[in-house]
């Protein structure tokens, strides 16, 4: 990675894009820490400060804590993040979009644009839920309607700046904007999580102590980190033969290629899906007065994360394992609206393609849905796996929830490794146009 980089350097147009996405990623960051004029900051940080369950540090992770400070950027890329996923799943419903995503660049340019007014809208719903719900907690210094339409605006134009900053970086500079954002404002809660764990399992122990736990730290994370790496690059390659054909006098043809079926085919979508369904009810609850010994208040105990896995209070851990089924539920489901098996064996066929014993046709994408279904369950256990590491720390522990590890490094770990993809593509795209223009 660090050769990559330094080769990198060395030409100009990298370098150039590399600086550019520095310079955006500066300004975003300096707009996590501009404050919404009028508000009382402290009202949402001990709303944080009181809620550690694993939705609200996640958010707060990916918000680059803006979201505790209740900054410019508090609402930051996830209105984004949702209309992307929310125009996803709608391409596979409605046939003109499916049509539009088709229809190559013009048509991905407007489904983009229509990305842009639905990222508007929820920011705009969003600033509007979070202004009325923290209202009545005394969020605002002066509690009258021009406080709360200020508050709105400012929240819903921080959401769409930031949308423009991303779509800059990509434009301008290198890999994607929205994710180089979302990935810069996670790493950036990392110091602040590190002197966590400092104090906790390591500033109060002895001499020897102290040297254990570094190590079985240092240790954890990088067993953590490897692991990602190879569950976001693991893939299962399936052969494919092309047969051989006339066009013309030449035979075309003959070829063999591979399909490539990623072993975590879904990525951070079926985790965001769960910890989204099981935390609303919990968001909600916490803008009124719930009785927690009541029935429904202990099941919105056993909802909230921050009860998981905790020594004495086992019974609450049974959301972990709703958390658990839901992951490996969505990770069956987003991977069936992404990848269609029926609609691979058809276009394979129809370039004269085949897999070595297995008939075209209807065999051919029953095969590969045996296959993806097999691939699907290691890839979401996979995932579950890097999730509950640090649930189960945070319960056994008692500690709070870590950013570095669980979502947030399956995030980080895929956008470095895209982002360093693309660098070596740009970097050989050059040396090859650099080969022609010296023959």
């Amino acid at each position: 990675m660090i050769e990559t980089l330094k080769n990198a350097f060395k030409i100009k147009d990298i370098r150039n894009r590399i600086l550019f996405t520095f310079f955006i990623l500066v300004v975003v960051r300096a707009g996590c820490q501009f404050p919404v004029p009028g508000v009382n900051h402290d009202v949402v940080s001990n709303f944080m400060s009181s809620n550690t369950g694993d939705a609200f540090n996640f958010f707060n992770a990916i918000t680059g804590g803006s979201f505790a400070e209740f900054a410019l950027f508090a609402l930051n890329i996830t209105p984004y993040i949702t209309a992307s996923i929310i125009m996803q799943l709608l391409t596979i419903a409605i046939p003109k979009l499916e049509e539009l995503q088709k229809d190559g660049e013009d048509g991905r340019k407007i489904i983009a644009q229509i990305t842009r007014y639905v990222t508007v809208a929820l920011a705009l719903i969003e600033s509007i839920a979070m202004s009325i719900g923290f209202r009545n907690q005394g969020l605002f210094k002066n509690d009258n309607w021009q406080s709360i339409v200020l508050c709105v605006a400012t929240l819903t134009a921080g959401s769409a700046v930031l949308m423009w900053l991303g779509e800059r970086i990509t434009e301008k500079g290198i890999g994607n904007g929205i994710s180089i954002v979302l990935t810069i404002n996670i790493i950036s809660s990392l110091p602040g999580d590190l002197m966590t764990v400092y104090e906790r399992f390591v500033q109060s122990a002895s001499i020897a102590m102290k040297v254990v736990s570094v190590i079985v730290i240092l240790a954890l994370m990088v067993a953590m980190v490897v692991f990602t790496v190879l569950l976001q690059e693991a893939q299962r390659k399936i052969p494919v033969q092309y047969a051989k054909k006339m066009q013309g006098r030449k035979m075309m043809g003959g070829q063999s290629s591979h399909i490539p079926l990623k072993v975590n085919t879904a990525g951070v979508i079926p985790v965001i899906f769960a910890s989204s369904i099981l935390s609303f009810p919990v968001v909600i609850a916490q803008f009124f007065n719930v009785d927690y010994s009541t029935i429904g208040g202990k099941i919105l105990l056993t909802l909230n994360s921050s009860n998981w896995c905790r020594p004495e209070q086992p019974i609450y851990s049974i959301g972990f394992l709703i958390y658990a089924v839901l992951i490996i539920l969505f990770a069956y489901f987003y991977t069936s609206i992404t990848f269609n098996p029926v609609e691979v064996a058809t276009n394979m066929k129809k370039q004269g393609g085949f897999i070595l014993g297995v008939r075209p046709g209807k065999p051919t994408s029953e095969y590969l849905t045996r296959i993806l279904n097999y691939i699907i369950l290691i890839g979401a256990i996979g995932l579950l796996i890097v999730c509950a590491v640090p649930i189960i720390i945070s319960g056994v522990f008692n500690v709070s929830r870590l950013s570095f590890l669980g979502t947030s490094l399956i995030i980080i770990v895929g956008v470095v490794l895209e982002t360093l993809k693309q660098i070596e593509s740009l970097m050989a795209v050059r040396s090859y146009r650099g080969f022609l223009n010296n023959m």
